[in-house]
């Protein structure tokens, strides 16, 4: 017993112990620090006497870089296609459709699409809102028809070139009657019209003002103004640019009637009717391809460089116009013969042969008309629209037909534009001309074709359903000459595809051509001749329409 009390008395001593311990931590400050051990510090208490800080401002815009502009991002609504809209896009393939049909010789077809798509401009109701879109894409439907025509039936890819007659021919010959009563007008228009040219009333101008009022005179003068919209800018521009007078621009309307493949009886060429010589005096360049004479910048540039000379020879403008006319050994052989240096004293004497007597009265009337166009009648003709055009600088010897295809234009309408061009191959070096906008086309086909090829091959866009064996069919090659020309792998849908097959006309393409990838192959020339092409096209000859179209068309054929 002895030892077990000997045991409690220290367990119980440590039982006092824990106790006196818990008591002691209950009453003392130390489980506070445990309570804010998790707590920020606190700050000592600022004196009420203190002024308190202002906070700082909040940026509202301080991501407004980074956030997107919901708003701004959500598209406009489309506009819908108005009636105008659906009646040309309707005839644009229908248009598409016919020209594909004639590249594939499909004639018939080809007709059949194209009337489809003048049926569809021609249904368009009067009151439509739109109705002048319609009718310029009818006027320019209708010469496509009408180039695409002249095409197949005058041969374009061939070596024929065709010329118009210089109207100058019919006119500066004649006799023009004289109307007396129109003396007082035309003074009084005189003095109310500015002019850089000095005008003058005479009985030569009189009568030739008199001779274009008339029935045939009129159409004379109109057929050259509506074309004078053509060329009219750029003209302007270069007469400008060379220092001569603005209204020289009526000596290529009474030389040619702005045509630039005019021909005289003299063999005087373009819209300026240059002779061989003169052109060649002025840097005109004739080649058996090419004819500078007729390109419509190169002759103007030319023919104002002319003119300055021509005035600061003689000091005056009507003896540099008669010596225009008939060169200056005429003049000077004129002046030196009677001692007087003033045209209409000369005029009186005779001392000009009859064209050059009246050269210069009908400029003059030609003039005082365009600049009074309502007293005449003439102030509301159908301006032919400014010829607008790329350029590019051919590489190598380049087939006219190959560009026209690239284009899926009509090899007649890049006639036009290259009038100076006399061969269906233009020559390394020349600038071609091509409608504007479409030179990226243009190149993209070309790349199709190795440039040694480009005078003799052609191009086609592949359809579905073709095969080497059908393309050579059709351009009356051989199937491994075509597979070949593609790497023996045919294009996809709508792509170009190479075809080493001759244009109509030339001669066909031999087997070595393709394979061979130098060699000289021996080209035929042949001399250019008149021929006629089709004053309207048969697509539209059993129709009778009198919209502006057809007849702006009926008129400048």
């Amino acid at each position: 017993m002895r030892t077990a009390g000997n045991f409690r008395a220290p367990v119980g001593v440590a039982v006092a112990t824990g106790i006196f311990c818990l008591v002691s931590c209950a009453t003392t400050s130390r489980p506070q620090q445990f309570r804010t051990f998790f707590l920020p510090p606190q700050h000592p208490t600022a004196n009420s006497d203190d002024p308190i800080p202002e906070p700082p401002k909040l940026h509202t815009d301080l991501y407004s870089n980074e956030a997107p502009e919901i708003t701004s991002a959500l598209p406009d609504a489309l506009p819908r296609p108005s009636d105008a809209d659906f009646l040309l896009k309707r005839a644009d393939d229908r248009l598409a459709a016919g020209r594909l049909a004639y590249q594939n010789g499909q004639s018939a077809d080809a007709r059949r699409e194209f009337n489809r798509a003048l049926e569809i401009l021609l249904g368009a109701p009067e009151n439509l809102p739109d109705r002048s879109r319609i009718e310029r894409r009818l006027e320019d439907i209708v010469d496509s028809i009408y180039r695409y025509d002249a095409d197949a039936s005058a041969g374009a890819a061939d070596d024929q070139t065709s010329f118009d007659k210089a109207p100058r021919d019919s006119i500066l010959e004649m006799t023009f009657p004289l109307d007396p009563s129109l003396r007082g007008k035309i003074k009084d228009q005189i003095r109310a019209t500015t002019s850089q040219l000095p005008l003058q009333e005479s009985d030569a101008v009189t009568g030739a003002i008199n001779f274009f009022s008339s029935e045939r005179g009129k159409k004379i003068i109109a057929a050259g103004l509506r074309r004078q919209g053509r060329y009219k800018a750029m003209i302007e521009r270069i007469l400008a640019e060379e220092g001569v007078p603005q209204e020289l621009i009526f000596v290529a309307q009474a030389e040619s009637g702005f045509m630039p493949r005019a021909v005289s009886n003299k063999s005087c060429v373009g819209m300026w009717q240059f002779a061989k010589f003169r052109g060649k005096e002025y840097g005109l360049t004739q080649t058996a391809a090419t004819d500078d004479r007729m390109d419509p910048e190169k002759a103007t540039r030319a023919a104002a460089k002319h003119l300055h000379d021509l005035y600061e020879h003689f000091g005056d403008w009507y003896l540099a116009l008669a010596a225009y006319d008939c060169g200056p050994g005429c003049v000077d052989h004129a002046v030196m013969r009677t001692g007087y240096a003033d045209f209409w004293t000369l005029r009186r004497m005779n001392a000009f042969v009859k064209e050059t007597a009246n050269y210069v009265p009908v400029i003059l009337a030609m003039v005082i008309m365009s600049k009074n166009a309502k007293d005449y009648g003439l102030d509301e003709l159908d301006l032919e629209r400014p010829m607008e055009f790329d350029t590019i600088e051919l590489q190598t010897p380049t087939h006219i037909a190959l560009a026209a295809d690239a284009l899926e234009r009509p090899v007649s309408e890049l006639k036009e534009l290259n009038p100076a061009l006399l061969r269906s191959v233009a020559p390394a070096g020349y600038a071609l001309h091509v409608p504007k906008g479409t030179l990226p086309a243009l190149e993209s086909a070309f790349a199709v074709i190795p440039p040694n090829h480009r005078d003799s091959w052609r191009i086609h866009r592949v359809q579905d359903g073709e095969t080497f064996a059908g393309l050579a069919k059709r351009f009356n090659s051989q199937t491994a000459l075509v597979g070949s020309a593609n790497h023996e792998q045919l294009p996809g849908v709508g792509e170009w595809a190479a075809i080493p097959a001759a244009y109509p006309g030339d001669r066909p393409v031999a087997a070595k051509h393709v394979v061979a990838k130098t060699g000289t192959r021996r080209k035929t020339t042949t001399t250019a001749s008149h021929k006629a092409v089709p004053a309207k096209p048969k697509a539209v000859a059993h129709r009778s329409t009198s919209t502006k179209a057809a007849q702006t068309k009926a008129h400048s054929s």
